[in-house]
């Protein structure tokens, strides 16, 4: 029987826009749970501040998950931010980056309870200064697969080539991720970004960042299936 599965959405991103991406996985036999976030429940990270008010939701669904299915582990997938964050829900040291932190129960040790984590345009790196303090973290505490009982998998989209003049937007967007514009990505996150060291990592073709009209992202009902084989 398949573990269940936990979604965390991305950046700024409620629960509603993963709705497909869960009734997908349902649909394929994986019991699938969007943590139920807001747009709001944002709000207190802006500008580089701490995750804690995300993780803390985080935690509270995996628990109810596991509570309620009776399993003993889950697989986790991460969209965008949401890979990221999940790295450091998995970890044991303190996340005590930000003052308003340290004297907050701020250390989930999350691993053993976690099989699989896949991540789906995953920014893993950045130079952009406001998320700079929280990836740093990230990287520099637990650097690339760093659990070896985790399966980690990493799933890029390569979708638009940046160019400066023809997708200013994206061109700004790798650079400001990866150092350099001119790459293939998503159209948000380049591909050499949406990797780790030692993950198992893979490229989807024409695939979007996000759920856009029109478009193919990750949560598509012709995606969903490409990478949910990895949660077997």
């Amino acid at each position: 029987m398949a573990l269940p599965t936990v979604i965390l959405p991305g950046y700024l991103a409620g629960a509603a826009p993963y709705r497909g991406m869960e009734q997908q996985l349902n649909s394929l036999g994986f019991e699938a749970t969007t943590v139920p976030l807001t747009r709001g429940d944002w709000w207190p990270t802006l500008a580089g501040r701490s995750m804690w008010p995300i993780l803390q939701k985080l935690d509270q669904t995996v628990t109810s998950v596991l509570e309620t299915t009776g399993a003993e582990q889950i697989n986790l997938v991460g969209h965008s931010a949401g890979g990221w964050i999940a790295r450091i829900y998995l970890g044991e040291k303190p996340y005590a980056v930000h003052r308003a932190d340290i004297n907050r129960q701020n250390v989930w040790a999350a691993y053993p309870q976690v099989k699989t984590l896949i991540t789906l345009g995953t920014p893993h790196t950045s130079q952009e200064r406001w998320t700079r303090r929280n990836l740093d973290f990230v990287n520099g505490t637990y650097p690339g697969a760093f659990h070896g009982s985790v399966n980690y998998v990493c799933v890029a989209g390569k979708a638009i080539l940046g160019k400066r003049w023809r997708h200013w937007f994206t061109y700004n967007s790798y650079a400001i991720t990866c150092g350099t514009g001119d790459c293939w990505g998503d159209g948000i996150t380049p591909i050499s970004a949406a990797h780790l060291l030692g993950a198992d990592n893979h490229v989807l073709e024409n695939v979007y960042h996000s759920p856009q009209p029109g478009m193919t992202w990750y949560g598509s009902a012709e995606v969903v299936p490409q990478w949910a084989r990895f949660l077997t």
